[in-house]
């Protein structure tokens, strides 16, 4: 029986892994290792109730005790904090999906990496931050690291078997998020609660508002850079408010291979999840009849920064993507605590770059975990200051 964990399985990955996995089977056709996830324990317990897990894990020490009593009389062991987690990530395990948003997810990432199998990848900040790592783990282990954004996931699947010399750029959609048709000068009004809805997907608080900021997809064209071994100016980015192409290859021949679907992640996941094969999934066929035309047009950095400060991560390397997401992340939580407003991100993010970027070793690649989280906390240090 395959043997399966999903850390971050309360989230939208997590709980649309958890939907495949329930159609497959559930707990009559995988063995569930480990689940994992934050603070909302009810529905980590509903799950593990129900997928028979080994363990279920909470990030918060202080939601243990309501985790056992939820817990209690299933079988299902309680843990929490994040040594919790990484423990969790070491059980043997022939397919991961890593789902944690943010950086706390590289730990558990890259311990699972020395199980072998798959690492279904949804958490970007793991390449963003630590690429290289988590290219030789896998390397070292034998472990296949699949994607699970739906950009990548597209890429991967565009290009099957094709040479990355072949390939001229790639380009990967963005939906523009919240604020795609606003007024530039309404942006430095925008609130948490408006950027925290998304015209095409249905996404947890923090990746909606990445994705109104543009954020998120400059985190994602630096995983297309470590993913796919792709320079800085062999990736594009298309704005494209449909959402119905992820990302197009574009070969040296002139031909361009793009792939379509349905805005639902569980394709993604699902491919992830059945690899190498396909297999049928929950997810709506396109008539395109219907969906009638599909548009496009160049992101304005003027409206979108984040897009400027990822080709200046890719280009100075070394430490400068933990830092560019550290930086993010400590802007994300100011914004939502209304410390900061929404246009004001882009800009701290910046001035943490250049401030770091004078210091000893950033331009170092990254030597091990403790070195990508010794950068992680100076650079929400100096964020937050």
């Amino acid at each position: 029986m395959r043997r399966i964990s999903i850390f971050g399985a309360t989230g939208s990955v997590g709980t649309n892994g958890i939907d495949l996995i329930r159609r497959a089977g559930g707990a009559e056709a995988f063995h569930v290792v480990a689940l994992t996830a934050g603070r909302n324990i009810e529905r980590l317990a509903s799950s593990a109730r129900e997928m028979r897990a080994e363990i279920a894990v909470t990030a918060h020490e202080e939601l243990l005790d309501d985790l056992r009593a939820r817990l209690e009389g299933s079988g299902v062991e309680a843990a929490a904090g994040p040594a919790a987690l990484v423990e969790a990530a070491a059980r043997p395990a022939d397919w991961v999906l890593s789902a944690i948003v943010g950086a706390a997810g590289l730990a558990p990432g890259l311990t699972a990496l020395a199980q072998g199998g798959v690492l279904a990848l949804a958490n970007k900040e793991s390449l963003v931050c630590a690429g290289p790592l988590m290219r030789a783990a896998a390397d070292r282990n034998g472990t296949k690291i699949l994607p699970v954004d739906s950009e990548h996931s597209a890429i991967f699947q565009a290009l099957g078997s094709e040479s990355r010399d072949s390939v001229k750029h790639v380009t990967i959609t963005a939906s523009g998020g919240a604020f795609r048709d606003w007024p530039l000068e309404r942006l430095a009004a925008a609130t948490v609660a408006e950027a925290s809805t998304h015209p095409n997907w249905a996404m947890g608080q923090r990746i909606t508002i990445d994705s109104a900021s543009m954020f998120n997809k400059a985190m994602e064209v630096i995983e297309t850079h470590e993913f796919f071994d792709l320079e800085a100016e062999r990736i594009k980015v298309l704005l494209h408010p449909e959402s119905i192409i992820h990302a197009m290859v574009t070969h040296v021949d002139g031909g361009t291979i793009a792939h379509l679907g349905a805005p639902d992640m569980r394709h993604a996941i699902g491919y992830a999840l059945n690899w190498p094969e396909r297999a049928p999934l929950p997810v709506a066929a396109l008539d395109l009849a219907k969906t009638g035309s599909l548009t496009f047009r160049e992101p304005d950095e003027t409206r979108w920064p984040a897009l400027r400060l990822a080709r200046e991560v890719m280009a100075a390397g070394g430490m400068a993507g933990a830092v560019f997401n550290a930086a993010k992340e400590q802007a994300l939580d100011d914004f939502i605590a209304n410390r900061i407003g929404f246009v004001q991100m882009a800009p701290r993010v910046e001035a943490v770059l250049e401030t770091l970027s004078g210091q000893a070793g950033f331009a170092d690649p990254p030597a091990d975990l403790d070195m990508v989280l010794h950068w992680d906390r100076i650079a929400r240090q100096e964020a937050a200051a």
